[in-house]
């Protein structure tokens, strides 16, 4: 069993720009870099045994400032990379509609099915290296979309609706379980 603490990076000055980054390396914003720093806080008494995040500057960014200070290792990943919006990285982040890519690619692009392929992946990963062992994680919204599919056995409709990004019910991490 492989506890994750699941952290989403900082916003980023494509956010406030309503520009959905995508593959893009994305740039953390002044309020991305406060709210990693108020994350590093709030988080500053949890133990984790490694913390991974995705090899895009924005989430590589936001784990250094949520962990600074700690001797922990910070490895990033490519399969936990954001959606690839293909034409639409870098674009009006209303092209970013994950409820019509579920099966069907972006153009030139990755579908929801896609990330939940390179997620599973990497939680096959987890489970084979860090059995028993507490992870962070920092990286996007359709790789923990993808974990909450994976590990609590809902449909990509069902976490799509549900999603704290539309409820506004942020929280400093989400808890997930592999087995």
């Amino acid at each position: 069993m492989v506890e994750i603490k699941y952290f989403v990076h900082g916003t980023t000055t494509d956010n406030l720009e309503k520009k959905a980054s995508g593959w893009l390396p994305g740039e953390l914003s002044e309020k991305g870099k406060e709210q990693a720093k108020a994350l590093a806080e709030i988080i500053k008494d949890e133990h984790f045994d490694i913390v991974f995040c995705s090899d895009l500057q924005r989430a590589i960014d936001s784990a250094h400032i949520d962990f600074a200070g700690r001797d922990i290792d910070i490895i990033t990943d490519s399969r936990l990379r954001e959606c690839n919006y293909g034409d639409y990285n870098g674009k009006d982040s209303k092209l970013a509609n994950y409820f019509e890519h579920i099966t069907t690619p972006f153009p030139n692009g990755e579908s929801m099915m896609d990330i939940e392929k390179r997620i599973a992946s990497f939680l096959d990963f987890l489970k084979s290296n860090y059995d028993g062992k507490k992870v962070a994680i920092v990286a996007h919204k359709a790789p923990q979309l993808a974990i909450e599919v994976l590990t609590q056995g809902k449909t990509w409709l069902q976490v799509l609706e549900s999603d704290w990004r539309i409820t506004k019910n942020w929280q400093p991490g989400w808890n997930y379980v592999v087995k």
